[in-house]
């Protein structure tokens, strides 16, 4: 389990985290949220023992994080951290060793995710001659080959095409099922909801947001309602309660101000024609990321 307690952490007369808090158990996938400039950077330095004057405490299995604890943790980073010129053999290889493992073990693990993400024949290529995609595959492999107890993913799915996030996305459960803590952090909003149980919302290094998704989104009152018939849109936008109406394909979404204006909404439209479909949906992360963060802003 990773615990971070009361962080702060300042460069100069900024601070750049403010008091943080989270835990991040085994086997549990964390968000760790924000806009660039956010503290997520620093975080991340942080925990990974390369940043150890702040304040505070950050502990990996009840252990304070040196060293001799650097070796299981993983990090996939944002920027290409890759050395072009080498080969993917001895890129992972050069990485592996980093960890402490012996050269025999490396090349096997190796063999395993070239395999895994069906780019075996590109074990003696330059990392220059892959493409993007690929390029991506191997600085994931960098990054869990030496089976971390701890994983900090940065927008993992970048370059990644629809069919390579699929594989990703089942990897990164799969160590999740292994028992793998992981801090995932992305902009895209749905690929937090997709994964995340617990997560941070940082805003100039504080957290704005903190908790469990489902207690975070049933918390936050405002709630949108879908619905598929012949609605007259101008009516229901002077219902009590209704901020907005817009219409996607087939469905309006009706944004409401509360969950207790439902009933209102569902008067308003049950005499209209052809009603096939009245769903009260909660908030996306998206909708509620943009608000807190605003507001957080303009404080």
């Amino acid at each position: 389990m990773l615990k971070v307690e009361h962080v702060t952490k300042y460069y100069g007369d900024l601070c750049a985290v403010n008091d943080l808090s989270f835990e991040v158990a085994d086997g549990e996938i964390f968000g760790l949220l924000g806009l660039n400039g956010a503290g997520k950077t620093t975080t991340f330095r942080m925990i990974m023992g390369l940043i150890d004057d702040y304040t505070g405490t950050i502990l990996l299995d009840g252990k304070k994080i040196d060293y001799s604890v650097t070796d299981h943790i993983g990090f996939l980073t944002e920027e290409r951290s890759l050395l072009t010129k080498m080969t993917v053999l001895e890129q992972i290889t050069y990485y592996g060793v980093l960890k402490g493992m012996e050269e025999d073990s490396i090349e096997k693990k190796l063999d395993y995710w070239l395999d895994r993400f069906d780019i075996k024949d590109y074990k003696n290529k330059k990392i220059k001659e892959l493409s993007k995609g690929n390029q991506q595959k191997i600085q994931f492999i960098s990054a869990i080959i030496h089976e971390p107890k701890l994983l900090i993913l940065d927008e993992p799915f970048s370059g990644l095409d629809p069919i390579n996030v699929e594989l990703f996305k089942q990897t990164i459960l799969d160590l999740k099922n292994k028992g793998t803590s992981i801090i995932f952090s992305s902009h895209r909003m749905e690929h937090v909801e997709m994964f995340c149980e617990k997560l941070v919302v940082l805003v100039k290094g504080k957290s704005v947001i903190n908790g469990y998704l489902k207690d975070i989104k049933e918390e936050y009152r405002k709630k949108n309602i879908i619905i598929c018939g012949d609605i007259d849109t101008k009516k229901l936008k002077t219902v009590k309660g209704v901020i907005d109406i817009t219409k996607n394909g087939d469905n309006y979404l009706v944004k409401i101000e509360d969950k207790k204006y439902v009933s209102d909404v569902f008067k308003a439209i049950s005499k209209c024609n052809n009603i096939t479909k009245f769903s009260v949906e909660d908030a996306s992360l998206n909708e509620i990321f943009i608000e807190k963060v605003g507001e957080a802003y303009e404080k």
